[in-house]
Order: structure tokens, then C-alpha cells, then sequence
């Protein structure tokens, strides 16, 4: 492996990819601790820890902004508003036509639709942005740093917030299209990484036997949970194809035996990441009403709970679906396998080859999903009995996240190193 990251910097164009990567992974991490105008930092997280102890969603949505939601730092917004925004375009390509009939146009379609997502994201940020001003003023803090009245303060550290929102969403775009790839994950991976000493420290000092159960739970995430995943990543069902022979000029075509992958998880950390967001949207909701109790203890019942674990099921499964029939169409590749000659044995080219490629996926996708549901909903009953906040930020969420992210990572830069006929990291 080791060798694998030195072959990575001999490539000008792949060093250049993670120099910016790590660039912008480190320019975030400042963002996250560099505080909004006028915030009085003491008093901030006082307030923040008073705000969580009420509030199990609260500590969540801090998990997942990296902690910069505790400091109502520049980055306070996190990446939430952006992956809230591609949920609601992606479920609406299902619902209205034009969207739909948008997205097959291509690349210019593509573009539209993040431009979209884009003008979502502002929106969703600065509801965001101003509801966690009014959660905050509720706890008696006092954002008068500035010493302008009170209504510029406010619409200065709103204002701040979203751009703060915007840079992130630009950031993760700037992985994407110019680092190593897959920007949206690699913000939320380094977020769940960064609350890793404060988990360890917390888990050890504050916990009925928190040593012990610190061990107990990095043996079982080191030597059981992370193998599972990677197993289950690697799974993969293959479907026999056959190609017929045929005379192309004078040179005999085909007539040569293979195989159609289809990953047991096709989704990925997909359906993990657009869970979480669906389930803490109403903990988001939330902070425009404070003092409001029934809607802050609905907000609670839906971040944490039996009622949580159960629509955590329910919306892993149905996304997992979901997205795996948006990245995977049954139709296109039938019909890509009759133009160049192939067939499944057995089964009649054509729709025929749609409903047998369809019924496999739909088989094989339960599995991966149902694996997913009990890794993200496992830990929280076992942080309910135990307490323990290192079961807490790094329950099985925690870990899928970081694990699947980290393997899509190294496929990424092994994939690159192969093609300038350098190993991978794996012989």
C-alpha cells in the first residue's frame, strides 16, 4: 500500500488531484472553526451543550457539520443543505415529466439540473441560517459583538452562514470535478473523522466503564463491523453472457463467454447519506420553534428513538432501491447487449433480458439494503442501553460512511495508477 501512495505522487496529473484535495479538505476544516461575526465563543458552547442535552438531533446535525455547529462557525450549515437539495431534485426527476425528460438530455441536461440544485441549496441555507439564529438568541445569547444595532447583526451573521453553505457547496464541487472525486463524501467522511478524539476522550472519561467498553467497541468495529462491510461492498452477483459469433469484413466477431456484474450494494453510502438528511429535516425544522413543545419533542421522537430506528429502515431499503434504479436501467442494458450480439442463456433477447436483469437486482438489492438498515440502527439501541458517546459518533452510520467512502476513494486513485501502468494498492 505504502508503495501504492508513492506510485500515486510520481504521476504529475494524479499528485496534482490530491495536493488540491487535501488543499480544499484543510481550508474547510479553518471554515469549521472560524466563528460568525459577533459570536461570544464561551457562551456559544455553553449555550450549544445546553441546546444538545434537550436535543439528541441537535448533536447529530454537529456530528455531521464537523463540529462547526457547536462554534456557529462560517461552516455552521454544513453540507446537510446541499444533499437535502439533491434528494429533492432526484425524487421530483420521478414525479414531474419535464425534470425527468431533463436529466436523459445529457450533459447540458445534467447542468441545468445542478443548477438547480444549486438555487435549492440557497434557499434551504438560509432557512437553515436564520433558524439556528433563533435557537440560539432562545438560550440567552447575546450577538452584540459588533456594536451595530441588533437587526445588522442578525442579517450579518445570517448572511455569513449562508455563504458559508455556498463555499461548501462549491468546495465539494471543486473535489469532484478537479480533485480525486466524490466531493459530497469526502466533506461528510473528514466531519465524522474529525469528531473522532473528542468521541475517544468523551467515551473514556465520562462512561461507567468507558475504557473497557471504548476496547470492546474498536475491537468490534476493527475485526467484525468493517470486514462485513467490505464484504458486503465487494459482493457482487454475476449474470453469464454469451456473445454469438458473426463476420465483421474478414474477421471473425464474438463467440466469447463473460459475465454482467451487478454490485450486491449498488447504492453505496447513498441511501445511508439521504436517510440521515431525510430524518433530521424535521430537527432542522425545529429551530424556528424553541420553546414550542410538542414540535420539538416530535423533532426528538424522529432523530432518536424506536421511531427513528424504524424509518431509518424503512428509508435505507427505499432508497437503496430508489437510487439503484436511477444509476442502473435494466432496458438500456438489454438493449446494449442485443446490438453488440450478446444474450444471456436462457433467457430470449430484448424485454425479456429486461425482466430477467430487473428481477435479479430487485433479489440482490435486499440484501445489501437490509445490511445497511441493521449497521445504522444496531448501534443507536446499543447507544441507548450504554451511553456511550463513542457509540454514538461512530455507530454503524458513522462507519459505513467513512468505510465506503474510503474504498470508493482508493478504487478512484488505483483505477488512475493502473492506467499509467503503475500497481495498485492491492496486488
Amino acid at each position: 500500500m505504502l508503495k501504492g501512495f508513492a506510485n500515486a505522487f510520481r504521476i504529475p496529473e494524479l499528485r496534482k488531484k490530491i495536493l488540491i484535495t487535501v488543499g480544499i479538505l484543510l481550508l474547510y476544516r479553518f471554515g469549521a472553526y472560524l466563528p460568525a461575526p459577533g459570536i461570544p465563543f464561551s457562551d456559544m458552547l455553553a449555550a450549544y451543550q445546553n441546546a444538545a442535552s434537550t436535543s439528541g438531533a441537535l448533536a447529530v446535525l454537529n456530528l455531521f457539520s464537523g463540529g462547526a455547529l457547536s462554534r456557529v462557525s462560517v461552516f455552521s450549515l454544513g453540507i446537510m443543505p446541499y444533499i437535502t437539495s439533491q434528494i429533492i431534485l432526484q425524487m421530483m426527476q420521478t414525479v414531474i415529466p419535464s425534470l425527468g425528460e431533463l436529466a436523459k438530455e445529457g450533459e447540458s441536461g445534467q447542468r441545468k439540473i445542478t443548477q438547480y440544485t444549486r438555487y435549492l441549496t440557497v434557499v434551504l441555507a438560509t432557512i437553515n441560517a436564520i433558524g439556528y439564529l433563533f435557537l440560539f438568541k432562545s438560550y440567552g445569547i447575546d450577538f452584540s459583538g459588533m456594536g451595530i444595532p441588533e437587526f445588522l447583526e442578525n442579517l450579518i451573521i445570517v448572511f455569513v452562514l449562508i455563504v458559508g453553505a455556498i463555499l461548501i457547496m462549491w468546495l465539494g464541487e471543486v473535489i469532484t470535478q478537479r480533485g480525486i472525486g466524490n466531493g459530497m463524501s469526502l466533506i461528510i467522511f473528514c466531519n465524522i473523522m474529525s469528531g473522532l478524539p473528542t468521541a475517544l476522550i468523551s467515551s473514556v472519561t465520562t462512561s461507567t466503564n468507558g475504557m473497557i467498553l471504548t476496547i470492546v467497541t474498536f475491537v468490534a468495529i476493527i475485526f467484525g463491523i468493517i470486514p462485513a462491510i467490505v464484504y458486503i461492498e465487494r459482493g457482487q452477483r454475476r449474470i453469464p453472457v454469451q456473445y454469438a459469433k458473426r463476420v465483421v469484413g474478414r474477421r471473425m466477431m464474438g463467440g466469447q463467454s463473460t459475465y454482467l456484474p451487478i454490485k450486491v450494494n449498488t447504492a453505496g453510502v447513498v441511501p445511508i447519506i439521504f436517510a440521515s438528511a431525510i430524518l433530521y429535516l424535521p430537527a432542522q425544522l425545529a429551530v424556528f420553534f424553541p420553546r414550542v413543545g410538542w414540535i420539538q419533542s416530535f423533532a426528538n421522537a424522529i432523530s432518536s428513538g424506536w421511531l427513528n430506528w424504524v424509518l431509518s429502515v424503512v428509508f435505507i431499503v427505499f432508497f437503496a432501491y430508489f437510487y439503484t434504479s436511477m444509476v442502473f436501467n435494466p432496458e438500456e442494458t438489454a438493449d446494449q447487449l442485443k446490438k453488440a450480439g450478446g444474450f444471456i442463456p436462457g433467457v430470449r433477447p430484448g424485454s425479456a433480458t429486461a425482466e430477467y436483469i430487473q428481477s435479479v437486482l430487485n433479489h440482490i438489492t435486499l440484501p445489501g439494503a437490509i445490511f445497511m438498515a441493521a449497521l445504522a440502527v444496531i448501534p443507536s439501541i446499543i447507544f441507548t442501553f450504554t451511553s456511550n458517546q463513542l457509540i454514538q459518533a461512530f455507530g454503524g452510520t458513522s462507519v459505513l460512511i467513512m468505510v465506503g467512502v474510503a474504498m470508493d476513494t482508493i478504487a478512484s486513485l488505483e483505477s488512475q495508477l493502473k492506467m499509467h501502468n503503475y500497481e495498485g494498492f492491492f496486488k
